[in-house]
Protein backbone atom coordinates (compact mmCIF):
# COMPACT_ATOMS: atom_id res chain seq x y z
CA UNK A 1 0.00 0.00 0.00
CA UNK A 2 1.59 3.11 -1.32
CA UNK A 3 1.40 6.22 1.70
CA UNK A 4 -0.65 8.27 -0.68
CA UNK A 5 -3.54 5.65 -0.10
CA UNK A 6 -6.40 7.84 1.17
CA UNK A 7 -4.66 11.32 0.55
CA UNK A 8 -6.54 13.53 -1.15
CA UNK A 9 -4.40 15.34 -3.73
CA UNK A 10 -4.85 18.74 -5.51
CA UNK A 11 -2.40 18.92 -8.72
CA UNK A 12 -2.31 22.26 -9.76
CA UNK A 13 -1.15 22.57 -13.61
CA UNK A 14 0.12 25.56 -15.30
CA UNK A 15 1.29 26.44 -18.93
CA UNK A 16 4.24 24.52 -19.87
CA UNK A 17 4.29 22.10 -22.65
CA UNK A 18 4.91 19.23 -20.13
CA UNK A 19 1.28 19.42 -18.76
CA UNK A 20 0.32 16.53 -21.23
CA UNK A 21 2.21 14.80 -18.85
CA UNK A 22 -0.15 15.43 -16.15
CA UNK A 23 -2.70 12.93 -17.64
CA UNK A 24 -0.16 9.60 -16.57
CA UNK A 25 0.50 11.56 -13.27
CA UNK A 26 -3.14 11.39 -12.15
CA UNK A 27 -3.42 8.00 -13.24
CA UNK A 28 -0.25 7.46 -10.91
CA UNK A 29 -2.14 9.24 -8.03
CA UNK A 30 -5.23 6.88 -8.68
CA UNK A 31 -3.40 4.10 -8.58
CA UNK A 32 -1.77 4.74 -5.90
CA UNK A 33 -4.56 4.77 -3.92
CA UNK A 34 -5.57 8.93 -3.77
CA UNK A 35 -8.40 10.56 -4.31
CA UNK A 36 -7.24 13.70 -6.94
CA UNK A 37 -9.11 16.91 -7.90
CA UNK A 38 -7.07 19.32 -10.57
CA UNK A 39 -7.06 22.71 -10.79
CA UNK A 40 -5.62 24.61 -14.14
CA UNK A 41 -4.71 28.04 -15.10
CA UNK A 42 -6.79 29.06 -17.77
CA UNK A 43 -3.74 29.19 -20.77
CA UNK A 44 -2.67 25.25 -19.48
CA UNK A 45 -5.83 23.98 -20.96
CA UNK A 46 -3.94 25.01 -24.42
CA UNK A 47 -1.60 22.17 -23.38
CA UNK A 48 -4.49 19.55 -22.26
CA UNK A 49 -8.14 18.86 -22.12
CA UNK A 50 -9.67 19.50 -18.79
CA UNK A 51 -12.66 16.54 -20.16
CA UNK A 52 -9.41 14.39 -19.99
CA UNK A 53 -8.23 15.54 -16.73
CA UNK A 54 -11.94 15.05 -15.13
CA UNK A 55 -12.40 11.60 -16.55
CA UNK A 56 -8.98 10.19 -15.44
CA UNK A 57 -9.87 12.03 -11.95
CA UNK A 58 -13.73 11.41 -11.37
CA UNK A 59 -14.08 15.06 -10.31
CA UNK A 60 -14.98 18.03 -11.54
CA UNK A 61 -11.54 20.33 -13.04
CA UNK A 62 -12.06 23.98 -12.09
CA UNK A 63 -9.65 26.64 -13.58
CA UNK A 64 -11.76 29.85 -13.20
CA UNK A 65 -13.86 30.92 -10.29
CA UNK A 66 -17.09 29.97 -11.72
CA UNK A 67 -18.09 29.14 -15.30
CA UNK A 68 -19.00 32.54 -17.52
CA UNK A 69 -20.88 30.52 -19.87
CA UNK A 70 -23.67 29.30 -17.04
CA UNK A 71 -25.03 31.96 -15.72
CA UNK A 72 -26.32 29.68 -13.28
CA UNK A 73 -22.66 28.77 -11.96
CA UNK A 74 -21.39 27.95 -8.74
CA UNK A 75 -18.71 29.84 -7.61
CA UNK A 76 -15.81 27.63 -7.54
CA UNK A 77 -14.59 27.63 -3.49
CA UNK A 78 -11.05 28.19 -3.42
CA UNK A 79 -10.85 28.35 0.06
CA UNK A 80 -12.90 25.06 0.36
CA UNK A 81 -10.25 22.96 -2.07
CA UNK A 82 -7.41 24.12 -0.35
CA UNK A 83 -8.57 22.75 2.85
CA UNK A 84 -9.68 19.65 1.17
CA UNK A 85 -6.31 18.61 -0.20
CA UNK A 86 -3.63 17.23 2.43
CA UNK A 87 -1.14 17.79 -0.75
CA UNK A 88 -0.78 19.92 -3.22
CA UNK A 89 1.30 19.47 -6.28
CA UNK A 90 2.22 21.98 -8.96
CA UNK A 91 3.35 20.01 -11.76
CA UNK A 92 4.31 21.36 -14.12
CA UNK A 93 5.23 24.66 -12.55
CA UNK A 94 6.64 27.53 -14.82
CA UNK A 95 8.76 30.56 -14.15
CA UNK A 96 5.40 32.21 -14.34
CA UNK A 97 3.87 30.71 -11.60
CA UNK A 98 7.07 30.48 -9.41
CA UNK A 99 7.63 34.19 -9.74
CA UNK A 100 3.62 34.24 -8.81
CA UNK A 101 4.10 31.92 -5.80
CA UNK A 102 7.27 33.39 -4.40
CA UNK A 103 5.20 36.80 -4.31
CA UNK A 104 2.06 36.42 -3.78
CA UNK A 105 0.24 37.47 -7.05
CA UNK A 106 -3.53 36.12 -6.90
CA UNK A 107 -4.51 36.70 -10.19
CA UNK A 108 -6.07 32.96 -10.57
CA UNK A 109 -8.09 30.24 -9.37
CA UNK A 110 -4.88 27.96 -8.69
CA UNK A 111 -3.17 31.01 -6.90
CA UNK A 112 -6.09 31.76 -4.85
CA UNK A 113 -6.13 28.03 -3.69
CA UNK A 114 -2.30 28.15 -3.27
CA UNK A 115 -2.53 31.07 -0.82
CA UNK A 116 -5.27 29.40 1.18
CA UNK A 117 -3.93 26.36 1.13
CA UNK A 118 -2.86 24.48 4.48
CA UNK A 119 -1.18 21.54 3.74
CA UNK A 120 2.13 20.31 2.02
CA UNK A 121 3.37 21.73 -1.37
CA UNK A 122 5.00 20.34 -3.68
CA UNK A 123 6.04 22.09 -7.01
CA UNK A 124 7.85 20.71 -10.17
CA UNK A 125 9.33 23.26 -12.10
CA UNK A 126 9.51 22.90 -15.74
CA UNK A 127 10.95 25.51 -18.77
CA UNK A 128 13.70 26.17 -20.98
CA UNK A 129 17.28 26.14 -19.71
CA UNK A 130 18.00 29.73 -19.69
CA UNK A 131 14.66 30.59 -17.71
CA UNK A 132 15.64 27.66 -14.99
CA UNK A 133 19.27 29.36 -14.41
CA UNK A 134 17.91 32.80 -14.64
CA UNK A 135 18.77 34.87 -11.27
CA UNK A 136 14.88 35.65 -10.89
CA UNK A 137 14.25 31.65 -10.86
CA UNK A 138 16.65 30.93 -8.49
CA UNK A 139 15.39 33.29 -6.14
CA UNK A 140 11.81 32.17 -6.70
CA UNK A 141 12.99 28.47 -5.50
CA UNK A 142 14.98 29.84 -2.70
CA UNK A 143 11.69 31.92 -1.39
CA UNK A 144 9.66 29.00 -1.61
CA UNK A 145 11.58 26.68 0.12
CA UNK A 146 12.03 29.05 2.51
CA UNK A 147 8.18 29.11 3.17
CA UNK A 148 8.51 24.83 3.25
CA UNK A 149 7.31 24.58 -0.35
CA UNK A 150 9.03 21.07 -1.82
CA UNK A 151 10.96 21.13 -4.99
CA UNK A 152 10.82 18.31 -6.99
CA UNK A 153 13.95 18.58 -9.36
CA UNK A 154 14.18 19.06 -13.09
CA UNK A 155 15.86 17.29 -15.07
CA UNK A 156 18.17 17.44 -17.53
CA UNK A 157 17.33 16.42 -21.36
CA UNK A 158 15.78 17.73 -24.71
CA UNK A 159 13.27 20.45 -24.12
CA UNK A 160 10.59 22.23 -25.73
CA UNK A 161 13.19 25.00 -27.67
CA UNK A 162 15.38 22.09 -29.07
CA UNK A 163 17.92 23.07 -26.69
CA UNK A 164 19.35 19.95 -24.32
CA UNK A 165 19.87 21.24 -20.44
CA UNK A 166 18.40 21.25 -16.91
CA UNK A 167 14.88 22.56 -16.86
CA UNK A 168 13.04 19.55 -17.77
CA UNK A 169 10.22 18.41 -15.54
CA UNK A 170 10.62 15.26 -13.75
CA UNK A 171 8.24 12.05 -15.03
CA UNK A 172 5.24 10.95 -13.48
CA UNK A 173 6.92 7.87 -12.13
CA UNK A 174 9.39 10.37 -10.33
CA UNK A 175 7.50 12.50 -8.96
CA UNK A 176 4.88 9.77 -7.65
CA UNK A 177 8.11 8.36 -6.00
CA UNK A 178 9.82 11.46 -4.83
CA UNK A 179 6.63 12.72 -3.24
CA UNK A 180 6.26 8.93 -1.55
CA UNK A 181 9.93 8.95 -0.06
CA UNK A 182 9.23 12.53 1.10
CA UNK A 183 6.78 11.66 2.84
CA UNK A 184 7.92 8.21 4.64
CA UNK A 185 11.13 10.65 5.71
CA UNK A 186 8.85 12.80 7.13
CA UNK A 187 6.84 10.02 9.04
CA UNK A 188 7.38 10.31 12.93
CA UNK A 189 7.52 6.33 13.48
CA UNK A 190 10.08 6.14 10.22
CA UNK A 191 13.12 3.62 11.20
CA UNK A 192 10.87 2.48 14.22
CA UNK A 193 9.39 -1.64 14.85
CA UNK A 194 6.43 -1.96 16.46
CA UNK A 195 4.95 -5.24 18.00
CA UNK A 196 0.93 -5.55 18.31
CA UNK A 197 -0.94 -8.43 18.75
CA UNK A 198 -4.98 -8.87 17.83
CA UNK A 199 -8.00 -10.55 18.05
CA UNK A 200 -8.99 -13.78 20.75
CA UNK A 201 -7.06 -16.84 21.21
CA UNK A 202 -8.73 -20.14 20.77
CA UNK A 203 -8.12 -22.82 23.37
CA UNK A 204 -9.00 -25.98 22.45
CA UNK A 205 -11.06 -28.70 24.51
CA UNK A 206 -11.12 -31.49 21.10
CA UNK A 207 -10.44 -31.06 17.75
CA UNK A 208 -13.44 -29.49 17.18
CA UNK A 209 -14.30 -27.63 20.13
CA UNK A 210 -12.24 -24.38 21.99
CA UNK A 211 -13.05 -21.93 24.59
CA UNK A 212 -12.68 -17.85 23.02
CA UNK A 213 -14.28 -14.92 23.34
CA UNK A 214 -16.03 -12.53 21.32
CA UNK A 215 -12.80 -10.36 20.24
CA UNK A 216 -13.04 -8.72 16.29
CA UNK A 217 -10.03 -8.12 16.41
CA UNK A 218 -10.58 -4.68 14.77
CA UNK A 219 -9.14 -2.71 17.19
CA UNK A 220 -5.56 -4.33 16.96
CA UNK A 221 -5.90 -4.82 13.36
CA UNK A 222 -6.44 -0.53 13.38
CA UNK A 223 -3.50 0.16 15.79
CA UNK A 224 -1.28 -1.55 13.32
CA UNK A 225 -2.78 -0.18 10.04
CA UNK A 226 -2.14 3.46 11.92
CA UNK A 227 1.45 2.49 13.03
CA UNK A 228 2.30 1.60 9.56
CA UNK A 229 0.57 4.74 8.22
CA UNK A 230 3.35 6.64 10.62
CA UNK A 231 5.48 4.88 8.65
CA UNK A 232 6.56 2.12 11.23
CA UNK A 233 7.85 -1.48 10.68
CA UNK A 234 5.03 -3.51 11.94
CA UNK A 235 4.88 -7.14 13.33
CA UNK A 236 0.95 -7.55 13.62
CA UNK A 237 0.48 -10.97 15.93
CA UNK A 238 -3.18 -11.84 15.29
CA UNK A 239 -5.45 -14.80 16.63
CA UNK A 240 -8.44 -16.57 14.87
CA UNK A 241 -10.10 -13.12 12.77
CA UNK A 242 -11.79 -12.14 9.54
CA UNK A 243 -9.55 -9.01 9.67
CA UNK A 244 -7.32 -8.00 6.72
CA UNK A 245 -4.25 -5.78 6.62
CA UNK A 246 -3.47 -4.74 3.83
CA UNK A 247 -0.64 -2.31 3.92
CA UNK A 248 3.52 -3.51 2.86
CA UNK A 249 4.75 -2.44 5.95
CA UNK A 250 2.73 -4.85 8.15
CA UNK A 251 3.82 -8.23 8.48
CA UNK A 252 1.29 -10.76 9.90
CA UNK A 253 2.09 -13.89 11.86
CA UNK A 254 -1.29 -15.70 12.54
CA UNK A 255 -1.62 -17.94 15.77
CA UNK A 256 -4.37 -19.80 17.56
CA UNK A 257 -3.46 -20.27 20.85
CA UNK A 258 -2.23 -18.01 24.23
CA UNK A 259 0.42 -20.42 23.71
CA UNK A 260 1.17 -19.42 20.21
CA UNK A 261 0.64 -15.72 20.86
CA UNK A 262 3.00 -15.87 24.25
CA UNK A 263 6.07 -17.65 22.25
CA UNK A 264 5.71 -15.43 19.15
CA UNK A 265 5.30 -11.99 21.27
CA UNK A 266 8.52 -12.96 22.89
CA UNK A 267 10.66 -14.20 19.63
CA UNK A 268 9.79 -10.42 18.62
CA UNK A 269 9.62 -8.28 21.64
CA UNK A 270 13.82 -7.63 22.13
CA UNK A 271 13.71 -6.08 18.27
CA UNK A 272 10.46 -3.42 18.57
CA UNK A 273 10.52 0.00 20.06
CA UNK A 274 7.00 -0.41 20.45
CA UNK A 275 4.14 -3.18 21.45
CA UNK A 276 0.69 -2.55 21.82
CA UNK A 277 -1.04 -5.73 23.24
CA UNK A 278 -4.99 -5.41 21.74
CA UNK A 279 -5.47 -9.02 21.96
CA UNK A 280 -7.93 -10.20 23.99
CA UNK A 281 -5.85 -13.59 25.36
CA UNK A 282 -7.98 -16.36 27.24
CA UNK A 283 -7.16 -16.12 30.50
CA UNK A 284 -7.81 -19.87 31.37
CA UNK A 285 -7.45 -22.89 28.92
CA UNK A 286 -8.53 -26.70 29.44
CA UNK A 287 -5.95 -28.42 31.55
CA UNK A 288 -6.34 -31.65 29.11
CA UNK A 289 -7.10 -31.50 25.54
CA UNK A 290 -8.78 -34.81 24.17
CA UNK A 291 -7.13 -36.30 20.44
CA UNK A 292 -10.32 -36.94 19.53
CA UNK A 293 -13.78 -35.89 19.28
CA UNK A 294 -15.79 -35.67 22.67
CA UNK A 295 -19.19 -37.76 22.69
CA UNK A 296 -22.59 -36.31 23.94
CA UNK A 297 -23.09 -39.17 26.27
CA UNK A 298 -23.74 -37.46 29.60
CA UNK A 299 -25.97 -34.87 30.81
CA UNK A 300 -23.46 -32.56 32.86
CA UNK A 301 -19.67 -32.18 31.35
CA UNK A 302 -17.01 -30.24 33.02
CA UNK A 303 -13.40 -28.89 31.76
CA UNK A 304 -11.13 -28.33 34.71
CA UNK A 305 -9.24 -25.06 33.08
CA UNK A 306 -5.77 -23.68 34.13
CA UNK A 307 -4.32 -19.84 33.67
CA UNK A 308 -2.33 -19.46 30.63
CA UNK A 309 0.30 -17.12 30.44
CA UNK A 310 0.26 -13.68 31.11
CA UNK A 311 1.81 -12.06 27.69
CA UNK A 312 2.10 -8.68 29.12
CA UNK A 313 3.06 -9.56 31.93
CA UNK A 314 5.85 -11.38 31.09
CA UNK A 315 6.82 -8.61 28.47
CA UNK A 316 6.60 -5.95 31.25
CA UNK A 317 9.04 -8.02 33.07
CA UNK A 318 12.03 -7.88 30.57
CA UNK A 319 11.17 -4.90 28.84
CA UNK A 320 14.05 -2.44 28.70
CA UNK A 321 14.08 0.78 26.68
CA UNK A 322 10.24 -0.66 24.77
CA UNK A 323 7.43 1.66 25.00
CA UNK A 324 4.64 -1.18 26.47
CA UNK A 325 1.09 -0.53 26.05
CA UNK A 326 -2.04 -2.97 27.46
CA UNK A 327 -5.10 -2.82 27.50
CA UNK A 328 -7.78 -3.08 30.27
CA UNK A 329 -11.62 -4.32 29.34
CA UNK A 330 -13.82 -3.64 32.95
CA UNK A 331 -17.26 -4.44 34.42
CA UNK A 332 -16.58 -2.45 37.94
CA UNK A 333 -13.97 -0.04 39.79
CA UNK A 334 -12.21 0.41 36.26
CA UNK A 335 -9.91 3.71 36.83
CA UNK A 336 -8.57 1.66 40.03
CA UNK A 337 -8.64 -1.98 38.59
CA UNK A 338 -6.91 -0.21 35.23
CA UNK A 339 -3.92 1.85 37.60
CA UNK A 340 -3.50 -1.61 39.36
CA UNK A 341 -2.57 -3.40 35.98
CA UNK A 342 -0.80 -0.57 34.80
CA UNK A 343 1.61 -0.90 37.62
CA UNK A 344 1.89 -4.12 38.05
CA UNK A 345 2.65 -5.09 34.49
CA UNK A 346 5.52 -1.95 34.37
CA UNK A 347 3.25 -0.66 31.65
CA UNK A 348 4.12 2.76 30.09
CA UNK A 349 -0.02 3.11 29.08
CA UNK A 350 -2.98 1.48 29.41
CA UNK A 351 -6.24 1.80 26.85
CA UNK A 352 -9.05 1.20 29.59
CA UNK A 353 -12.26 -0.27 28.04
CA UNK A 354 -15.42 -0.17 30.14
CA UNK A 355 -18.67 -2.66 29.04
CA UNK A 356 -20.68 -0.09 31.15
CA UNK A 357 -20.11 2.50 28.02
CA UNK A 358 -22.84 2.15 25.08
CA UNK A 359 -20.69 1.54 21.38
CA UNK A 360 -17.15 0.17 23.73
CA UNK A 361 -15.89 -3.11 23.34
CA UNK A 362 -15.97 -6.56 21.71
CA UNK A 363 -17.57 -6.67 18.33
CA UNK A 364 -18.26 -3.67 16.96
CA UNK A 365 -16.56 -0.66 14.97
CA UNK A 366 -16.48 2.16 17.82
CA UNK A 367 -14.78 2.40 20.74
CA UNK A 368 -14.88 4.46 23.68
CA UNK A 369 -11.73 4.67 25.90
CA UNK A 370 -9.69 6.22 28.78
CA UNK A 371 -6.28 6.36 28.58
CA UNK A 372 -3.72 5.97 32.20
CA UNK A 373 -0.50 6.95 31.75
CA UNK A 374 2.70 5.62 33.93
CA UNK A 375 2.56 9.41 35.12
CA UNK A 376 -0.85 9.18 36.68
CA UNK A 377 -2.27 11.00 34.04
CA UNK A 378 -6.04 10.48 33.02
CA UNK A 379 -6.95 11.14 29.58
CA UNK A 380 -11.08 10.74 28.71
CA UNK A 381 -11.90 10.21 25.06
CA UNK A 382 -15.84 10.53 23.54
CA UNK A 383 -17.24 7.39 21.68
CA UNK A 384 -15.39 7.18 18.89
CA UNK A 385 -14.55 4.87 15.09
CA UNK A 386 -12.02 2.13 16.09
CA UNK A 387 -9.76 3.68 13.51
CA UNK A 388 -10.04 7.26 15.43
CA UNK A 389 -9.25 5.39 18.79
CA UNK A 390 -6.03 3.95 17.12
CA UNK A 391 -4.68 7.01 15.87
CA UNK A 392 -4.90 8.29 19.20
CA UNK A 393 -3.37 5.82 20.87
CA UNK A 394 -0.17 6.56 18.61
CA UNK A 395 -0.45 10.12 19.10
CA UNK A 396 -0.73 9.67 23.05
CA UNK A 397 2.63 7.40 22.54
CA UNK A 398 4.17 9.39 20.62
CA UNK A 399 3.96 12.48 23.12
CA UNK A 400 4.81 10.27 25.90
CA UNK A 401 7.86 9.10 23.84
CA UNK A 402 8.96 12.94 23.33
CA UNK A 403 8.10 13.95 26.48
Amino acid sequence: MSVLSGKNILLGITAGIAAYKTANLVRLFIKAGANVKVVMTPASKDFITPLTLSTLSKNPVHSSFYNEEDENAVWNNHVELGLWADLFIIAPATANTLSKMANGICDNLLMATYLSAKCPVYFAPAMDLDMYKHESTIRSFKILKSYGNVMIPATSGELASGLVGEGRMAEPEDILSFIENDILEKLPLKGKKVLVTAGPTYEAIDPVRFVGNHSSGKMGFEIAKASAQLGAEVILVAGPTNEKAFHSFIKVINVTSAEEMYETAHQYFDEVDIAVLAAAVADYKPKNVSDIKIKKKEDTFSIELIKTKDILKSLGAIKKQQFLVGFALETNNEIENAKSKLKSKNLNLIVLNSLKDEGAGFGGSTNKVTFITDGDDIIQHDLKTKAEVANDILNQILKQIHA
